[in-house]
């Protein structure tokens, strides 16, 4: 079989398929497996920029592998699937604005909670949504907007109560935030990178160009490079990288932006859940509260527009 042949029905925002229940675990799965991130990252005996240069350095020998198990060649690929200059432009800039994600963020999480790292390191929550509602140049529907209305209650509610218990998070929270701008870019571009590439091919090519960049900032900030221990950086790479962002970049050529965005928030949930069972960063009313909201606005999305 064509490498190709499972990826004719791709995603544009002026050509959107409608959710499928394989697409909608994907990118739950997708970001069950990033919300560990935060985890790894504090447990990793290295400096934050340099834990971010292994996460990408040790899955990307496994992602070109698998990449090239599947049969995809850029040399090969001439029609939709060939690397024209833009693509390769694309996947550069992306993976230039993932490296900068994952620097950015990986420095905020070490100054604020795993909720909020999570939270604000998703800001794409809203984002690629309202870019996906620009590009098609549609408004939202009754039912997507109830469930951008409860997805936006249920993420104030998540993040509220962690900000109120230490305003010191302030700094932390910024770095996350400049970070998930960075992530809706680096979405933005991957999700035309997927119109015409499969996800493996898509996310290999774009680890590899994030490599460089992170070592250069990892360099320049000083930190320190060698890990003693180096289970926390292979957890990193393998859940967040392989899996993690591997579920998410299928997705992204199989869902709509808006479903894409809210499911982001399954992230500080699961963070917040990870923040309260190992460091103590107990949930309350409100947070459960609010994951409630996320879970309703996700059961919306997901279903079959019919209005």
């Amino acid at each position: 079989m064509h490498p190709r042949s499972s990826e004719r029905k791709t995603v544009s925002p002026k050509n959107p398929v409608e959710p499928t229940p394989l697409a909608i675990a994907a990118v739950i799965l997708a970001n069950a497996a990033l919300a560990f991130g935060p985890w790894f990252v504090r447990l990793a005996d290295v400096g934050p920029v340099s834990s971010a240069f292994w996460r990408i350095a040790l899955a990307a020998p496994l992602l070109a592998g698998a990449a090239l198990a599947t049969g995809w060649r850029p040399s090969r690929n001439t029609g939709a699937g060939g690397l024209s200059g833009l693509l390769w432009a694309m996947i550069a800039v992306g993976g230039v604005c993932f490296a900068a994600d994952l620097a950015s963020w990986h420095l905020g999480i070490l100054r604020t909670t795993l909720a909020n790292a999570t939270l604000f390191g998703n800001c794409a929550i809203l984002m690629f949504p309202i870019y996906g509602f620009l590009a098609a140049r549609s408004w939202p529907t009754r039912i997507q907007g109830i469930a951008l209305l409860l997805a936006t209650v249920g993420a104030v509610l998540l993040m509220g109560r962690s900000y109120q218990l230490d305003p010191r998070n302030l700094a932390g929270d910024m770095l996350c935030l400049l970070a998930g701008v960075l992530y809706t870019g680096y979405f933005i571009l991957m999700a035309r990178a997927r119109a015409t590439l499969p996800p493996v091919p898509a996310l290999a090519l774009s680890t590899l160009a994030s490599i460089l960049p992170l070592l250069l900032f990892a360099l320049l900030l000083g930190e320190t490079m060698w890990p003693t221990h180096w289970g926390p950086l292979v957890g990193l790479a393998l859940v967040s990288q392989v899996i993690g962002q591997g579920l998410m970049l299928f997705a992204l050529g199989k869902l709509p932006p808006l479903v894409v965005g809210l499911a982001l928030l399954v992230q500080p949930v699961v963070g917040a859940t990870i923040g309260w069972t190992v460091y103590g960063e107990k949930l309350g009313l409100p947070d459960l509260f609010g994951a409630s909201l996320v879970a309703v606005a996700l059961v919306l999305v997901s279903r079959r527009a019919r209005d």
